[in-house]
């Protein structure tokens, strides 16, 4: 019986998370991303932005006497023009990447290893698979306000051998994950004893 759930959700990992290769028994059992604050964050600077530029071009298009005031010909603001509606294309452009960049890590944790996504920027990936029976410690932080108010941290990965620490950081509610990692860990540690 027991085989035979294992089996069932070997299959439904494989189904759900494709890009994984997962070994014969092996499933996943919870995939931690980070926490939507930090998208708040990335949009509401991006906002910001458009909102400060939209503003600039506002005030140049409804005074007359822009050119008066600025002390620039006519070609001078139309280049004002231009390099404002290129800011607010970059700025849009940026909070997409930003996004993207932020949503590309994950922790993928399956009841025989960790898979690792870290993405710093849009060409800067790197991917760290760990045994569970290789983790050492497992500790979590949180630090600040922010933090605390919305119930993010940074959960951290110790690695026996090399003493390799691996850090996932605004990480929705860490203590649940720590608690499950830990658990895993043990559970892993105890098969290998065997």
């Amino acid at each position: 019986m027991k085989e035979d759930l294992v089996k069932l959700h070997h299959a439904r990992s494989q189904k759900d998370f494709p890009g994984l290769n997962l070994e014969e028994g092996e499933y996943v059992e919870f995939d931690i991303h980070r926490a939507p604050i930090g998208l708040t964050l990335i949009w509401g600077l991006a906002f910001l932005a458009i909102f400060v530029l939209s503003l600039c071009l506002t005030l140049m298009w409804t005074d007359a006497n822009t050119s008066a005031t600025l002390g620039l010909n006519s070609t001078a603001i139309a280049y004002l023009y231009l390099i404002i509606f290129i800011l607010l294309g970059v700025s849009i452009m940026a909070a997409f990447i930003a996004q993207h960049v932020y949503r590309s890590n994950r922790l993928v944790v399956s009841n025989n290893r960790l898979f690792h996504y870290q993405a710093l920027s849009l060409f800067s990936r790197s991917t760290n698979v760990i045994d569970l029976s290789s983790i050492e410690d497992v500790s979590y932080r949180q630090v600040g306000l922010v933090d605390h108010l919305f119930h993010i941290g940074t959960i951290r990965l110790s690695t026996v051998g090399e003493e390799t620490t691996y850090t996932f950081k605004y990480a929705a509610i860490p203590k649940k994950e720590l608690d499950a990692i830990t658990h895993l860990v043990h559970i892993a540690k105890e098969n290998k004893k065997k």
